[in-house]
């Protein structure tokens, strides 16, 4: 494992730990398989772990992982206030403490505002008395370093960064990303500042990986040393000395080693012109075939009509990079064949999911679009059919 310097001289690992796709049992956490995969993690160098306040369960799995394994001492926890439920300076302590229980400790290595994607959001926390709080822990200890999550544009990515004295800040980049959000552009002026990035979405939440179109793959296949698309993914960004540490939401023990492995050998500036010529024709390639951005992070869940936005578009995408048989039957069996019916059609406008997409995704509009061609006479016959003879039930 390679490391990399925070403002403060600590050694970071390249590698992170995403916390947010742990695998799921029942709607609950697999604690076992989580223990298992982040333990290689640690035995494989990794010793930062990202979690936040709002992804269901994560906080109390690491917490108790770490415990059981004593070796809280060994990583640093980075986790996130949802500053956007808090209402009030004893909200805010009631919100810490709570994640301090979950967590099974009593200081925060990295703590984060959670989706923090402009100065003027930063300047109305500041009324309610954030800052002075913020600034009480870290005299306390409490929390050794405060930075923000970002899923804004370059211009306030760059103003909010100039709005406080920030330890560190974490973006969504990967080499399809490269100018939206923050943007390279981004990336370079926290690098000018000396602020530490943390790096999530590396892989799109996985589809510069599984879903990568036909054409993308031959590219990869021709020209890729046989390296996989994920090795390329973060070599590409580890190819940027500004960049600290690269999340990956690991959920085998399998992409642990092989992820651990690539953070051992790759270096900034060792990307040659042909291996950058190589990334400007997958992205093309990519860029031909996907319809909907999304990255699967899930923010805009739970829809109030249950429907599954991220599925729907991972359907709605593999029509285009797979085959239209492969995104519809994909779509089949995770709308119609389900006890609950709730497909993309349901979608009753409101707009909530669209206030809290990261991506800024017309989401209402794209729905409208997949369902116009994933629901097609076949899918409507059979999930008719479904509920009539309640199959599924």
């Amino acid at each position: 494992m390679q490391y990399r310097l925070d403002r403060k001289g600590t050694p970071l690992s390249i590698l992170g730990y995403g916390c947010l796709r742990f695998t799921k049992k029942n709607g609950r956490i697999d604690l076992n398989k989580a223990e298992e995969e982040i333990m290689e993690a640690v035995r494989k160098g990794v010793n930062y772990f990202d979690t936040a306040y709002v992804y269901h369960g994560s906080e109390a799995a690491l917490g108790e992982i770490l415990k059981r394994n004593h070796c809280r001492d060994q990583v640093y926890i980075a986790t996130k206030l949802p500053h956007y439920l808090i209402k009030s300076r004893s909200g805010l302590e009631r919100c810490f403490q709570e994640q301090l229980r979950r967590l099974q400790t009593d200081y925060v290595d990295y703590y984060l505002m959670h989706m923090l994607n402009d100065a003027k959001t930063w300047e109305v926390l500041k009324e309610k008395g954030v800052q002075d709080w913020v600034e009480e822990k870290l005299r306390l200890g409490q929390i050794r370093n405060i930075g923000f999550s970002y899923h804004g544009n370059t211009i306030h990515f760059k103003k909010l960064l100039d709005a406080y004295d920030w330890d560190f800040c974490q973006i969504q980049y990967n080499y399809m990303d490269e100018h939206t959000q923050a943007g390279r552009e981004g990336l370079l002026y926290a690098g000018q500042k000396g602020i530490p990035v943390i790096i999530m979405e590396p892989l799109r939440g996985g589809k510069l990986v599984e879903l990568l179109p036909g054409g993308a793959k031959a590219v990869f296949a021709e020209k890729g040393q046989g390296r996989t698309p994920a090795d390329w993914a973060f070599r590409w960004l580890w190819d940027q000395k500004e960049v600290t540490v690269v999340l990956s939401g690991m959920n085998s023990l399998q992409m642990v080693r092989e992820n651990a492995a690539t953070a051992s050998s790759a270096k900034a500036g060792e990307l040659t012109k042909e291996e950058r010529e190589l990334y400007r024709r997958v992205k093309q390639e990519i860029e031909r075939s996907v319809k909907v951005n999304c990255t699967a992070c899930g923010y805009c869940m739970p829809c109030p009509q249950g429907i599954d936005i991220p599925g729907t578009f991972r359907c709605y995408n593999e029509m285009y990079t797979e085959h239209p048989k492969v995104g519809r039957k994909e779509y089949l069996m995770t709308t119609a064949f389900r006890k609950s019916q709730n497909p993309a059609s349901g979608c009753i406008q409101c707009g909530r999911c669209e206030r809290l997409c990261p991506q800024q995704i017309e989401i209402r509009k794209e729905l409208k679009q997949a369902a116009g061609e994933l629901e097609d006479l076949r899918y409507k016959w059979l999930a008719w059919l479904v509920r009539v003879f309640r199959i599924w039930r």
